[in-house]
């Protein structure tokens, strides 16, 4: 059994296109045998914490050498990466918001982008620890074109997570979705020709 983990950035709860499109994408991944258990994390419901200076203290001092005050501190992200860690696969919700993406999911992406948990620094360069992986980005937009030259959503995501060592990334887009009446029926499509796990 593999394990999926969900991710939620939209501020709607009800009417929301990115939510909707990962209910069906959830449950096509669950058919296609990529996992039965299911971990939600709603980032609008518990928005992860804005990093402080204490907290950036706290994340360069060794593990035997951080106070209790640090560990609680670094408690939160402790949480998020270890829902990352346990998870084969990861879908992400982010619609656009003025050009890129929800506060709330780049205050996710600060909390686990952790240098000597989930990536490290060699003499090659930056190296992900949290590779074996797949991604989905369901990406939805009023009328920003995925991957246009106002796209400062979808490129940054994959980068992120590559950085991380999750490199096997899918986007599911409805784009422009309310200037083009077929851009969710493209997403649907996509989550339905989505092919059976190796």
């Amino acid at each position: 059994m593999t394990n999926i983990l969900r991710i939620d950035a939209s501020a709607r709860t009800e009417g929301s296109t990115t939510r909707a499109l990962a209910d069906q994408l959830v449950g096509r991944l669950i058919e296609q045998g990529y996992g039965a258990t299911v971990t939600r994390r709603d980032l609008n419901l518990t928005p992860p914490a804005l990093l402080t200076e204490g907290w950036v203290g706290a994340n360069f001092t060794d593990d035997a050498d951080r106070s209790d005050e640090q560990k609680a501190l670094l408690a939160g992200s402790d949480e998020l990466i270890a829902e990352l860690e346990a998870a084969d696969t990861i879908v992400i919700t982010s619609p656009i918001y003025n050009f890129s993406i929800p506060a709330s999911l780049k205050a996710w992406v600060d909390q686990i982008a952790r240098a000597r948990r989930t990536f490290r620094y060699t003499e090659a360069g930056p190296e992900g620890l949290l590779t074996g992986k797949r991604a989905f980005i369901v990406f939805a937009s009023a009328g920003v074109p995925l991957g246009s030259e106002v796209d400062f959503a979808s490129g940054y995501l994959k980068h992120i997570l590559g950085f991380v060592g999750i490199t096997d990334v899918t986007i599911i887009a409805a784009d422009g979705h309310l200037m083009d009446g077929e851009a969710l029926n493209r997403a649907t499509s996509a989550i339905h020709g989505l092919k059976q796990a190796a």
